[in-house]
């Protein structure tokens, strides 16, 4: 069993893709063990920055997500700072440098073993995602089934292109993002807060929907279609048989 394993780790893919896990799991351990700050206390930071703050708070976030720290918690606490429009800012400029970390270490370290080792099915979905445009990354990013830097690896791992990612990624990050900037603005001067700045959320979610429900009925369509040209390539017109010659 050992042997074998040594044996697998010989292989650059391999070896690659293990180091790729455990930078998944120490940075997962290291989210559980890090001590979380108080969300009152962090305005000041801001006023201690000064101009830098907003380079701060970008790359700082950026850094975060990577670190798989959940984009809402970050939001929130950059909406207590900055408040909720230079808060939603920020964290969507964010997003968008770690979503680009995030694919870029995922393709280095992960790509090349999973397309050496798809088959049947996980090489038809891996191709699905080769071909996502823009409204696939969407509607992926607003399903539930991680957290934002954990997709964005995993995307790396993908056939995936870049440049719809990276567009997908910042649209669908953008209605939660003025959502829960403006609630840690109001966490901690719920007088101040203007409840117009979760105006831009609510457009996004709109816009969001309805890139998903364009995307789902293209879909939709183009299987329609698909099944439609089976039908009529197994469904051609054989004519009957002629009778036979008579001999005579």
């Amino acid at each position: 069993m050992i042997g074998r394993v040594r044996r697998l780790l010989r292989q650059r893919s391999v070896a690659r893709f293990t180091v790729l896990l455990l930078v998944l799991g120490l940075l997962g351990l290291a989210l559980l063990l890090v001590p979380r700050p108080e969300v009152a206390q962090l305005p000041r930071l801001a006023d201690r920055l000064g101009a830098l703050a907003p380079v701060a708070a970008i790359g700082g976030g950026a850094l975060l997500l990577v670190a798989l720290v959940p984009r809402t918690a970050i939001t929130v606490v950059w909406g207590a700072i900055f408040g909720p429009l230079l808060g939603a800012g920020y964290t969507l400029a964010a997003a968008l440098l770690a979503a680009l970390a995030g694919f870029a270490v995922g393709r280095l370290l992960g790509r090349e073993f999973v397309a050496e080792r798809v088959r049947g099915r996980l090489a038809r979905l891996d191709g699905w995602f080769a071909r996502q445009s823009v409204l696939g990354v969407v509607s992926v990013r607003l399903i539930p089934i991680g957290g934002f830097g954990l997709i964005s690896y995993g995307y790396g791992t993908t056939g995936a292109r870049l440049a719809p990612f990276l567009l997908g990624s910042v649209l669908a990050a953008t209605p939660s993002a003025f959502g829960y900037a403006a609630v840690g603005a109001a966490a901690v001067s719920p007088d101040e807060v203007n409840w117009l700045a979760v105006t831009p959320g609510a457009l996004g979610l709109v816009a969001s929907v309805v890139l998903a429900l364009r995307w789902w009925r293209a879909e939709r369509a183009a299987g329609q279609g698909r099944r439609s040209g089976g039908a009529a390539n197994g469904d051609r017109h054989v004519p009957a048989d002629r009778p036979a010659s008579n001999p005579e």
